[in-house]
């Protein structure tokens, strides 16, 4: 199940959500690696499993994936960053900081630098280094 739909987009680049990641959710092809990276953190905060699994890489994309919340463990997702977007051919690279809290825990920054390819004019999420 996944949660409603925001008015605004949960990427923080304060566009309404169906003209941000809301269109790539439904379907068109993001136009590079920082905004298929972006709509991959949007579908986390919505628990859009499905937009996840479709947006990796074959090569190592997991059977399955949960993005549901424990039960009395609701993620809160505080923000996203993005520092850095390199890219070269069909490779490119982001660096980012994404921001949450779990339950009543403390914030946490999650920083990561993800690799993404393109395949037949499509970007994907390939994995971290």
């Amino acid at each position: 199940m996944t949660q409603s739909t925001p008015a605004l987009c949960p990427c923080d680049l304060g566009k309404a959500y169906p003209d941000c990641c809301g269109r790539y959710h439904a379907g068109t092809p993001a136009p590079d690696a920082a905004s298929l990276m972006r709509s991959r953190y949007s579908a986390y905060v919505l628990q859009r499993a499905d937009y996840l699994l479709d947006s990796w890489a074959t090569d190592t994309r997991p059977a399955e994936l949960s993005v549901q919340d424990a039960p009395g463990q609701r993620t809160q997702w505080l923000g996203l960053s993005v520092h850095a977007h390199t890219h070269e051919g069909d490779t490119a690279q982001v660096r980012f900081t994404a921001r949450y809290r779990i339950g009543g825990g403390s914030a946490v920054k999650m920083t990561e630098h993800s690799r993404f390819l393109r395949r037949d004019g499509r970007w994907f999420y390939l994995d971290a280094i």
